[in-house]
C-alpha cells in the first residue's frame, strides 16, 4: 500500500514550503503548494504579530475529500497563493494532530455560520481570536456562494479599513467561546440511571424502522446508541431495545457503507438506506464498531455479528497495522482523483474475474447491475456499482433454492477472488501516523476480539500495539499524542490518557499480566495530576503543556469519538475496582455527578457518559480464578465468561505457583484465593465478598446466571 507521506514527498521535492519538515501526512500533502504555509507554532504566531497580519487558519485531515478539492482548486492556484502570501500568515493544521485547535475553531465557525465541517477555514487576529470563517470555499463565486478569492479580498479589505470593528468583534467571540466551552451544567444531584431510560426513549422516537439507525440522512454509525441499548436491555428485558440495535447492525453490515470484500466500515452513509458511503475509513470508527458487533454477538449469538467483527479486525491487521505494532489512522476516500474509485465495480469487471456461474450469482446477491446501482452527481460514477445485500443471506438462499451453507461458501470464495483483483488497483492513500487515543480504542477492540472470538492473533495484536505505544510514545513519563517516522510529537490530551487506560485494563483482563495494570495506573495518576479540575470536577481536554489556546475546554459530550471525560470515568471505575483504589472511584463519581444534569437534559449527546454512569451504578460481578492462566481448565472458565454479555464484569486470575508476592496486593480480589481440592476454581464475588467457589465451567455459568438475575431484580 502507498502511504500519504511517500506520495507527497515526491511532489514536495519539486517545490517545498515550511511544511516539508513536518511529520503529519496531511501537512506533507501541502508541502508543495505555492502557499507559504506554516505549521502552528511559535514562528507563525510571532510573524503574525510582528507584521500585524491576519492569520488564515486551514484545518483538515488526510482522508478528507473536500480538503483535497480545495487544495487542488485554491491552494495550488498561483494567483490565489500570491494573494494569501501577501496579505495573510497562512497556517495549516492536521485536526488529528491538534484536536484542541480544531475543537476551538470549529466552535467559532459554528457560532459564526451555524454550520461546520472540513476543510475548516478560519481567519484570526494575531491574538488568535477568530473573526470570520467557513468550511469549503470554491475558488470563484458560484451559485450565490462567495468564492475563496472573493473572501480573501473582502477580509483583507476589512482588515485595512475596519480594523477596530474586527478587533472588537473577535474579542467578543473569543469571550463567548471561553465561557461556552468551559461551561458544564453542574447539578449537585445524586447520580441515577434515569438518563439511560431517557436516552433509550429518545432513540426509539428517532428510530428508522425500515432501515435502522436514528434520524435522517446522512447516517453515521451509531456505536454509542447501540452500546446503550444493549445495556438498557439487560436492565429491562424489553425486546424492542435489542431489536432496534439488531436492525441497525444488520442493515449497516449489508449496506454499501460496509466493505464487503476487504472488511471494515466507511465513515458514513449519505442516504438513509446505508447504501452510498463517504468512502474514507477511520481507525476510530472501526474500533468502536468492532466492539459493538462483539457485544451484540455475545447477547444474540447471531453469526453475522461474529463475522463482521472478525472482518473488521482482519482488515486492520492487513491494511492498518505498522510492522512495529501500532495502528495507522485513516484511509482516504479518493484514489486517482476520484472518490470511491477503489471500491466501485462495473458488472463486466466482476464477470471477468469470476467464472460465469459464480459471477452471475455474486451480482445477483450483491445487486450489481449493468448500468450501475446508485445515482450520483459525479459523472464518473455512471455505470458503477456499490456492493450491498438487500436481504439476509439465508433468505436469499431460500429464494434461490440453495443450501445456505453452500451459498455462504460460494460467496466467500468469490469475495476472496475479487479482493485479490481489487488489490491490483491504485489504492487510496493511507495516513500512517499513529495516534495514542485511536490506538487505545483499537487495542480494546482487539483485546475484546480475542476474548469473544478466541483468535490468538487478536491478543497478539493488542499486546504489540500496547507495547509500541508504551515504548515509543512515552518519554520521561510523558505521553505524546502522535508518532510517525520515529518521532513522537505533541503532548498528549485527555483522550490519549483515558482511551489508553481503558485499553490497558481490557488487555489485563485478556492476558492477566499485571504489567498492563501497572501501566494503566501510571497513566491514571498522570491524567489526574495534569487534567483534573480540582475546583469543579471533571477533566480538561488539555494540560498546562498545551500553549497558545484562547480557551481551555472540558468536553463531556460525544462526537465521532467518545467523550474523554466519559472514558476517563470508565477507566477509573474499572481500574479503581480492580486495584481497590478509592481515589479513582471518587474521581469517576465526581465527574459523572458533575455531568448528571447534562445527561438528563440532552441524553443523546451524552450516551457514552450515560454508559459510564451505568457502569459505576451497577454492582460489579467480580470473578477471581485460581490456576495457571494457560491451563485448559482455566481457559474453560474464561470462555464461559466471554460467552456472556456482562458489562459490569471484572475478572482476575492468580496462579498458585506464582512467586509474585505483590499480586494479591495489586489486585485485592485475588487475596486468599486458592485451589479447591487441588483443582482450578472460580470465585464469583460482589464487593469483595465471594460465594462458594466452583470447579467446573457449568457451575460457573450457573453461578453467573443467578448473580445477574439477582442484580436485575
Amino acid at each position: 500500500m502507498t502511504d500519504m507521506g511517500e506520495v507527497v514527498g515526491e511532489a514536495a521535492a519539486q517545490h517545498t514550503n515550511r511544511l516539508a519538515g513536518e511529520t503529519s501526512p496531511y501537512l506533507l500533502q501541502h508541502a508543495h503548494n505555492p502557499v507559504d504555509w506554516h505549521a502552528w507554532g511559535e514562528e507563525a504566531l510571532r510573524r503574525a504579530k510582528e507584521e500585524d497580519k491576519p492569520i488564515f487558519l486551514s484545518i483538515g485531515y488526510s482522508a478528507c475529500h473536500w480538503c483535497h478539492v480545495m487544495e487542488r482548486e485554491s491552494f495550488e492556484n498561483e494567483s490565489i497563493a500570491a494573494f494569501l502570501n501577501k496579505h495573510f500568515v497562512s497556517i495549516k493544521v492536521d485536526r488529528e494532530e491538534r484536536p484542541d485547535l480544531d475543537e476551538i475553531y470549529m466552535a467559532a465557525v459554528q457560532a459564526l455560520t451555524g454550520r461546520g465541517g472540513w476543510p475548516l477555514s478560519v481567519f484570526l487576529t494575531p491574538d488568535l481570536e477568530p473573526f470570520y470563517g467557513g468550511t469549503y470555499f470554491p475558488p470563484e463565486d458560484t451559485r450565490g456562494y462567495p468564492g475563496f478569492r472573493s473572501v480573501l479580498e473582502s477580509v483583507a479589505g476589512a482588515w485595512r479599513e475596519r480594523r477596530d470593528d474586527i478587533d472588537k468583534s473577535a474579542a467578543r467571540l473569543a469571550k463567548h467561546l471561553r465561557t461556552q466551552m468551559a461551561e458544564v451544567r453542574a447539578s449537585g444531584e445524586t447520580l441515577t440511571n434515569a438518563s439511560m431510560a431517557e436516552a433509550a426513549a429518545e432513540l426509539e422516537r428517532d428510530f428508522d424502522a425500515a432501515y435502522g439507525g436514528f434520524g435522517e440522512a446522512p447516517k453515521f454509525p451509531p456505536s454509542f446508541a447501540i452500546a446503550l441499548l444493549l445495556r438498557q436491555y439487560l436492565h429491562t428485558g424489553i425486546d424492542g431495545l435489542v431489536e432496534m440495535a439488531a436492525l441497525t447492525l444488520d442493515r449497516m453490515a449489508r449496506g454499501g457503507m460496509y466493505d464487503h470484500l476487504g472488511g471494515g466500515f466507511h465513515r458514513y452513509s449519505v442516504d438513509a438506506r446505508w447504501l452510498v458511503p463517504h468512502f474514507e475509513k477511520m481507525l476510530y470508527d472501526n474500533a468502536q464498531l468492532a466492539q459493538v458487533y462483539l457485544e451484540a454477538y455475545q447477547l444474540t449469538r447471531k453469526p453475522l455479528y461474529r463475522r463482521v467483527a472478525a472482518e473488521i479486525l482482519d482488515y486492520v491487521l492487513r491494511d492498518m497495522t505498522d510492522k512495529r505494532g501500532g495502528f495507522y489512522s485513516t484511509e482516504d476516500a479518493d484514489s486517482e482523483g476520484r472518490e470511491g474509485a477503489f471500491y466501485l465495480w462495473r458488472q463486466q469487471e466482476i464477470l471477468d474475474v469470476l467464472r460465469d456461474e459464480a459471477g452471475y450469482l455474486f451480482c445477483q446477491v450483491y445487486n450489481v447491475r449493468p448500468n450501475g446501482n446508485f445515482d450520483s452527481h459525479e459523472g464518473y460514477h455512471k455505470g458503477l456499482n456499490i456492493l450491498h445485500i438487500e436481504k439476509p443471506l439465508d433468505v436469499i438462499a431460500g429464494g434461490l433454492g440453495i443450501d445456505r451453507h453452500e451459498l455462504h461458501g460460494k460467496l466467500a470464495e468469490s469475495r476472496q477472488e475479487l479482493l485479490a483483483a481489487r488489490e491490483r488497483r491504485v489504492r487510496p492513500l493511507r495516513d500512517d501516523k499513529m495516534l495514542a487515543s485511536w490506538n487505545g480504542l483499537m487495542i480494546s477492540a482487539f483485546a475484546q476480539g480475542h476474548q469473544v472470538l478466541g483468535d490468538k492473533r487478536y491478543r497478539s495484536a493488542a499486546e504489540r500495539a500496547a507495547g509500541f505505544v508504551l515504548e515509543n510514545m512515552i518519554q520521561d513519563g510523558r505521553l505524546f499524542h502522535t508518532y510517525r517516522n520515529g518521532e513522537a510529537r505533541v503532548p498528549a490530551y485527555l483522550d490519549d490518557h483515558a482511551f489508553l487506560i481503558v485499553a490497558l485494563v481490557d488487555l489485563y483482563e485478556t492476558t492477566f499480566d499485571t504489567k498492563w495494570l501497572s501501566a494503566a495506573d501510571a497513566l491514571a495518576q498522570k491524567m489526574i495530576a495534569d487534567f483534573y479540575d480540582a475546583e469543579r470536577g471533571g477533566f480538561f481536554f488539555t494540560s498546562h503543556e498545551h500553549k497558545d489556546l484562547i480557551a481551555r475546554t472540558k468536553p463531556t459530550y460525544d462526537g465521532a469519538e467518545p467523550s474523554g471525560n466519559a472514558m476517563a470515568a470508565i477507566g477509573l471505575t474499572r481500574l479503581g475496582r480492580l486495584t481497590d483504589n478509592r481515589e479513582y472511584l471518587a474521581k469517576a463519581k465526581d465527574t459523572l455527578e458533575f455531568n448528571h444534569a447534562n445527561m438528563m437534559a440532552t441524553p443523546r449527546a451524552f450516551m457514552k457518559m450515560i454508559v459510564a454512569a451505568d457502569l459505576l451504578l451497577t454492582p460489579p460481578i467480580e470473578i477471581a480464578i485460581t490456576g495457571a492462566p494457560d491451563a485448559p481448565e482455566v481457559d474453560a472458565f474464561i470462555r464461559v465468561l466471554h460467552e456472556k454479555f456482562i458489562p459490569s464484569r471484572m475478572v482476575a486470575v492468580i496462579d498458585p505457583a506464582s512467586t509474585d508476592p505483590k499480586l494479591a496486593g495489586q489486585v485485592p480480589l485475588l487475596a486468599g484465593k486458592t485451589l479447591v481440592a487441588g483443582k482450578a476454581a472460580a470465585y464469583v464475588c460482589e464487593n469483595f465478598t465471594c460465594k462458594v467457589p466452583v470447579t467446573t465451567p457449568e457451575a460457573l455459568s450457573e453461578a453467573l446466571g443467578a448473580t445477574m438475575e439477582d442484580d436485575d431484580a
